[in-house]
């Protein structure tokens, strides 16, 4: 089924996180219980068969500031619960319905071991990319985003950035240091993605220095219309291959309280939802959304503007790839 049927809520067999037995469509199972996975999708490790694989990596230790967002995969799942049931805002399919998504757990490492974390991160996305499978990623802090943008540079050459964010995380940084403010500039340096084809949007802290980057900052930004972003951000990125993250911290903290860096002056979640829907047809390979930090969080209300946008981002990927 793809529209609301108020006569399946409680009828499926429960969890369904571990009991639906096919990869597509929407979930009925009543939010407030049942075994977590984002949007009710099947939790499974095997990849046989999956078009994206949702999966966690709860990593905070590169935080500048609170910690916390090792909670975020957690809640995101827990706020998405919400959601199952309906289509993305904007959109008339459901992209559980064309796409086999599945929930493949979360990144493990060893938090005693800091020389393991980059490589157990950038394996753990290599497995998922090598069986043909893309990959939404649910943070965790920003750093975790340098790891996934190695393993899918490794696949498809450099990338194009496309980066919601509060800070341009292009800070200049020596080499080998763990810091979620720092990251971009190193992938730069590496060549992992191409600034001219990139774009951020929302920064609204100083930075010197673009490094080439292309930029809409937030007062722009907050001026400006969805489509016209979303133009702008298309004549930057073209058909190349790109990478999509969203530090939930670009939103104002009236809409994320929940996180690490708080920054005021940043737009409202419907701004950006827009944008999101507007991006259709750009050539997304990965996604992911990060700096959710639960602890800090007023009645969920960071959590589901995650779960939304990574809703989103799904319809996005559908959209171009089905």
């Amino acid at each position: 089924m793809s529209d609301y049927d108020a006569s399946q809520v409680g009828q499926e067999k429960g969890d369904a996180a571990f009991m639906r037995e096919r990869p597509y469509g929407a979930s009925y199972e009543p939010t407030y219980s049942g075994a977590l996975s984002f949007l009710r999708t099947r939790y499974t490790r095997d990849l046989t068969g999956a078009d994206i694989a949702v999966t966690g990596i709860p990593f905070d230790l590169a935080t500048t500031g609170r910690s916390g967002a090792r909670f975020g995969p957690r809640g995101i799942r827990a706020a998405s619960t919400n959601l199952a049931w309906d289509w993305p805002q904007g959109w008339d399919f459901n992209p559980l319905d064309k796409l086999a998504v599945i929930d493949a757990g979360d990144c493990v490492f060893d938090p005693g071991r800091p020389e393991s974390w980059l490589e157990k991160m950038e394996e753990h996305a290599r497995a998922i990319l090598a069986e043909d499978t893309a990959m939404l990623t649910l943070g965790g802090d920003h750093f975790i985003t340098y790891p996934l943008i190695r393993a899918h540079a490794a696949k498809y050459g450099p990338l194009s950035l496309i980066h919601f964010d509060a800070h341009s995380d292009t800070w200049e940084d020596e080499e080998g240091r763990i810091d979620h403010g720092t990251m971009f500039y190193h992938a730069k340096e590496q060549g992992l993605i191409v600034p001219e084809r990139s774009i951020q949007l929302g920064l609204r802290t100083h930075n010197s220095k673009t490094h080439g980057f292309n930029m809409i900052r937030a007062p722009e930004f907050c001026r400006m219309e969805p489509d016209a972003i979303a133009k702008a951000v298309k004549e930057k990125v073209g058909d190349h291959p790109a990478y999509l993250t969203f530090d939930i911290d670009c939103l104002d903290p009236v809409y994320a309280p929940g996180t690490g860096t708080p920054c005021a002056g940043g737009p409202t979640t419907r701004q950006v939802l827009d944008v999101l829907r507007a991006l259709e047809g750009v050539n997304i390979i990965g996604m992911d959304v990060v700096e959710v930090a639960p602890i800090y969080d007023v009645s969920e209300i960071t959590s589901l503007a995650a779960a939304t946008i990574a809703y989103q981002m799904l319809a996005l990927y559908a959209a171009k790839h089905k």
